[in-house]
């Protein structure tokens, strides 16, 4: 070890993360405590990894973390995430922002103060390109002013912000690519709740617990968009047909429009969501290049209505991937699987119910003689603490006719995931 250039024993230190685990290392000898002071990137300072950070006073708090960073030159990545810590105070917290802005590059910040302190106002106009931002609050955003000419990805979690001040936040970082919102709490000044995104450059965008009138996010070179559990009543994206990734987990809206986006789209993941099947399918119904369909735990708006597997392998001619799960009927083999079409190319098909009937089987069975390359058959099912006698003989039943089937098809490996 004693050959190892310091610059080296600076990166391991920095993968160290833990600041208590960095200290205690670089005390080892002169060169790693050179390394700790010249040599450092990166450095947390996380509540849940050290239980004293609880039984420490606010005081003694500010001072320990004062005195680690102040010891360091160069850091590119500091994360203070303070989860269940009484509120510090604005000075040292404002000292170790004004101390390392410099050179940071990231920066992953839970921190109540009192009083409230723009981030924005002491992390703009430098370096940084990623922003993680948790429990805080956001006001008076000036984009000519508070800038991030480098800032590529924008987390904000439990964070209370108006819609304008989001809006501008965006047009502030002309670079910014991913983009994540988390239990926001959106501010509005006018009654219905309405907030507008515009941004060219990007990419992935991840939206969790938000409920809005209306979202309208235009979006020119957006790849990847991912809702869950979200109340909306209209989500519309605008953009130039560059989305590749469409993910709606458990979310609740009247009116849903990507716009001319389908065309490029490979993966349609949809769960726990309630769906008018022509319309949907009408949505993404030219994305010839879609590779994977997952429409899981899905409830029809018309009980009458069916997945169209058909439809599904005439459009989808590049499809590898089908997960269907929904409450089966009658009317889903008759009408769902009608014709002699063939999903020419799936490999990997699950299949899962809720409430398991002896329709399953039949269901499982039809679907296979459609896959002639299969490679993988997944069983999804939900298996009751509290079984009647009728619910085990419908499970036995089922376990039975699978065995029977799987001898038709030898290539294929089955597996069964209960929960």
């Amino acid at each position: 070890m004693e050959y190892l250039p310091v610059e080296v024993v600076g990166n391991i230190l920095s993968r160290l993360g833990a600041a208590r685990n960095v200290v205690i290392a670089s005390a080892t000898c002169r060169k790693w405590q050179e390394a700790w002071r010249n040599h450092l990137h990166t450095l947390t300072f996380n509540s849940n990894d050290w239980p004293l950070y609880h039984e420490f006073s606010t005081s003694r708090l500010e001072i320990l973390i004062t005195q680690t960073i102040f010891q360091t030159k160069g850091l590119q990545c500091l994360s203070i995430i303070m989860d269940d810590v009484d509120e510090f105070s604005a000075a040292p917290v404002i000292a170790w922002l004004m101390y390392t802005r410099e050179t940071l590059r990231q920066l992953h910040y839970n921190v109540r103060t009192t009083p409230n302190i723009n981030i924005l106002e002491k992390c703009g106009r430098h370096k940084l390109e990623a922003l993680t931002l948790a429990h805080n609050t956001i006001t008076g955003v000036e984009p000519s002013y508070q800038r991030f000419p480098c800032l590529r990805s924008l987390s904000l979690s439990y964070v209370s912000i108006s819609a304008l001040d989001l809006s501008l936040l965006l047009t502030a970082c002309p670079k910014i690519e991913v983009l994540t919102l988390v239990s926001l709490d959106v501010v509005m000044s006018d009654p219905q709740a309405v907030m507008e995104l515009t941004t060219n450059s990007l990419k992935h965008i991840y939206v969790e617990a938000i409920s809005l009138d209306k979202f309208i996010l235009e979006a020119d070179s957006l790849e990847k968009l991912h809702l869950k559990d979200c109340t909306l009543e209209v989500f519309e994206l605008i953009g130039k047909g560059m989305l590749r990734f469409l993910k709606i987990d458990d979310v609740s809206v009247i009116h849903l429009d990507i716009g001319e986006n389908a065309e490029n789209l490979e993966i349609v993941d949809v769960s726990n969501f309630t769906i008018m099947w022509i319309k949907f399918y009408h949505m993404i119904s030219r994305s010839s290049k879609l590779r994977k369909l997952r429409l899981w735990g899905v409830v029809f708006d018309d009980e009458d209505e069916v997945i169209d597997v058909e439809t599904i392998s005439s459009c989808f001619p590049l499809l590898s991937h089908l997960a269907l799960s929904y409450d089966l009927r009658e009317t889903a083999l008759h009408d769902g699987l009608q014709g002699s079409f063939v999903l020419e190319n799936v490999i990997v098909l699950e299949l899962g119910w809720t409430v398991i009937s002896d329709l399953f089987s039949t269901w499982v069975s039809a679907l296979l003689e459609r896959c002639p390359h299969l490679r993988n058959l997944v069983i999804h099912g939900v298996v009751s603490e509290t079984k009647t006698h009728e619910e085990c003989h419908t499970l036995a039943n089922f376990t039975s006719s699978i065995v029977r089937l799987m001898r038709k098809y030898l290539d294929v490996e089955v597996q069964f995931k209960y929960e």
